[in-house]
């Protein structure tokens, strides 16, 4: 089967399409047939080796898949070939086929793409378990969401209003303005591109103050990092919530005495480890985000779609922070 390998760390270039053994189901897995892989900023940082996790090389990037059973193991009896579903993969998912264990798996919705299917789990469950375990984002609260045109900036906006909130979306263009807002931003900030200085954070600071209101934020949605957190966490509000999702624009350091004078958490949220150690809490969200789905409340957005050889251009795409909602690379028809 072919396979989008990283040999050596690099940026997206040095990925290569090569051959590799048809893997076999084992006991408890089946063997999937891919047919989309959606792409996340994590897909750039763990071929640069500077994620969480470092793989065996040579690997496959792609965390989360859509797909059909091509063939299961012998011990399998709730999965058939030919079953319709979606997984994450941690890493791994840029192959023709791929063995998960069934714990993974959750069956794709008759009537939703592929693409869609591919993603869902990530942005989605990342955004559900930060909102309510973490944040504790409550009907009625003031949500503030960075880089919210994002894929879990756009999930952020549509579970914030799907949970009462009022959301306001904070990003770096017209453009990501507009996205935020078909997803049901109540209102919207256009910041500047950093890095800034004193009297740029200072401003930047009043304007998300400005939108908040006089209460300040509830709850503060962070997937972007760098010179925007500081400002943002200076309009939280009394005993606010701050949730640290992602750096993208650098790792932040954040002055402490602001958290002692509003009284406020800063909440780190790492949804893989939490789904390995619950994973129960974790399916529950799932489903729920499925009741969600079913019901119109939340829709991935998949704003582009790249061909098998062009995996590398979307990593590419995610890396210079230029996408809008999700990018998919569409594996085999």
């Amino acid at each position: 089967m072919r396979a989008l390998l990283s040999k050596a760390p690099g940026g997206p270039e040095t990925l290569v399409i090569d051959d590799l053994p048809d893997p076999v189901a084992g006991p408890g897995q089946v063997v999937v047939a891919v047919k989309a892989c959606s792409i996340n900023y994590p897909d750039v940082l763990i071929i640069e080796d500077k994620y969480q996790f470092k793989p065996p090389r040579p690997f496959a990037p792609g965390s989360e898949i859509a797909g059909v059973i091509d063939s299961v193991g012998a011990d399998v009896t709730d999965w058939k070939p030919g079953d319709r579903v979606i997984a994450m993969t941690g890493s791994g998912g840029l192959v023709e086929k791929i063995a998960l264990p069934v714990a993974s798996l959750y069956r794709l919705p008759e009537g939703r793409s592929f693409a869609e299917g591919a993603s869902l789990l990530l942005t989605y469950g990342t955004t559900i378990h930060a909102l309510l375990d973490r944040g504790h984002l409550a009907e009625g609260q003031t949500l503030l969401v960075l880089g919210a045109a994002g894929g879990v900036g756009l999930a952020a906006v549509e579970l914030g209003k799907a949970f009462g909130a009022r959301v306001v979306a904070a990003v770096s263009s017209e453009e990501k303005a507009e996205a935020a807002r078909q997803a049901g931003a109540d209102d919207t900030i256009v910041y500047a591109r950093a890095p800034f200085d004193k009297d740029q954070s200072k401003a930047l600071a009043e304007q998300f103050k400005a939108a908040g209101g006089k209460g300040g934020y509830n709850v503060i949605y962070d997937p972007v990092g760098g010179d925007y957190a500081e400002p943002a966490l200076r309009s939280i509000g009394w005993e606010g919530r701050y949730l640290v999702v992602g750096f993208p624009a650098g790792i932040p350091k954040l002055p402490l005495n602001l958290t002692l004078l509003k009284s406020c958490d800063v909440c780190g949220v790492f949804w893989g480890a939490f789904a390995a150690r619950d994973p129960e809490a974790n399916r529950a969200h799932i489903e729920r985000l499925f009741l969600l789905w079913q019901d119109g409340q939340i829709a991935p957005r998949v704003t582009e779609t790249f061909a098998f050889a062009d995996g590398g251009k979307a990593i590419a795409k995610m890396a210079a922070r230029a996408a809008i909602g999700k990018l998919v690379v569409t594996v085999s028809e």
